[in-house]
């Protein structure tokens, strides 16, 4: 397993270093890997078709979900794909295994009621409730992901513009368009920020956007937090989070006659097919308010 465990090293680094992968992929990859190799106890010079199908089958039948055996695979494909590259194989054993079907699920999306409610939550003028107003404002402004506002810099924002620079998957960036209600929630928590690090004299970097009280970088949990807890607080008792709210700007747009391949740009797909499932949940909300609003639908039920 030690000369195994090598390649997977050598692998996580290429992801990290290249392809500039989140902490989160690299760990589900390395998850992933290691439980198959488990599975195949041999090299993965020697691993074949065969070997592959075996462990998702078995996947399958441990009942585990479609999409997380999808992901397995993908891992999988991705793994021998890097030491084909590399001339550590010379065929790639995934490449011929078949891909697990899975039902793509509609993202879920607040209403503009409810996302207005949602974002208008936090009130007082203190600093974590400025902080969370701002970071609620941003996420339904500009639909980045929780990893890309969590990375925010302060040098990424230019309030006079309007804009954001976020950096996306593999490190590219993207310039974001943010409302005028954001700006205003954004230059209230910023003065807030300011008198706290003067007073609290905090010692770290003055670059990350979004600090916690300590006065260092807020991280992704505690941004899921945040939006957990204001969701209960307005009585939306679905359970969401800030992809919810990356969805819910998508979904809003589009509705609102957005060309999808500005919504492509602004949400940083690298394909317009990721994007193209807004059309169906554009598709979704019209049949919707017609079986609630048309005289003929009510007639027939």
């Amino acid at each position: 397993m030690e000369n195994i465990q090598s390649y997977i090293d050598n692998f996580l680094n290429h992801i990290k270093l290249l392809r500039g992968d989140s902490p989160h992929t690299v760990r589900a990859y390395k998850k992933d890997l290691e439980e198959f190799f488990n599975f195949a106890k041999t090299e993965p010079t020697k691993v074949e078709p065969v070997t592959i199908r075996g462990f998702i089958s078995e996947q399958i039948l441990k009942g585990k979900a479609k999409t997380t055996v999808a992901r397995k695979l993908s891992t999988l494909r991705s793994f021998f794909s890097y030491l084909y590259s590399e001339g550590i194989i010379k065929i790639n054993p995934a490449r011929v295994v078949t891909s697990v079907k899975t039902k793509r699920s509609l993202p879920k999306f607040l209403t503009v009621d409810d996302a207005f409610k949602l974002v208008e939550s936090p009130k007082e003028d203190k600093f974590t409730v400025q902080r969370d107003r701002a970071i609620l404002e941003l996420f339904y402004s500009s639909g980045i992901r929780v990893s890309e506002l969590c990375g925010l810099n302060m040098d990424d924002l230019d309030l006079k513009e309007g804009l954001i620079k976020v950096r996306g998957k593999g490190n590219k960036e993207r310039i974001v368009p943010i409302g005028q209600k954001t700006k205003e929630a954004l230059k209230k928590y910023l003065a807030i920020r300011q008198i706290l690090r003067i007073k609290k004299k905090f010692l770290t970097d003055e670059s990350p956007l979004f600090i916690n009280n300590r006065g260092g970088r807020i991280s992704t949990r505690q941004i899921r937090r945040i939006v957990e807890k204001y969701a209960k607080t307005v009585g939306i008792l679905e359970k969401i989070g800030p992809h919810t709210l990356r969805h819910t700007f998508a979904s809003h747009l589009l509705m609102e006659g957005a060309d999808l391949r500005v919504i492509q740009e602004l949400l940083g797909h690298a394909s317009l097919s990721t994007t193209q499932i807004y059309t169906h949940v554009d598709l979704k909300h019209l049949m919707d308010v017609y079986d609630k609003a048309h005289p003929l639908s009510k007639e027939e039920k």
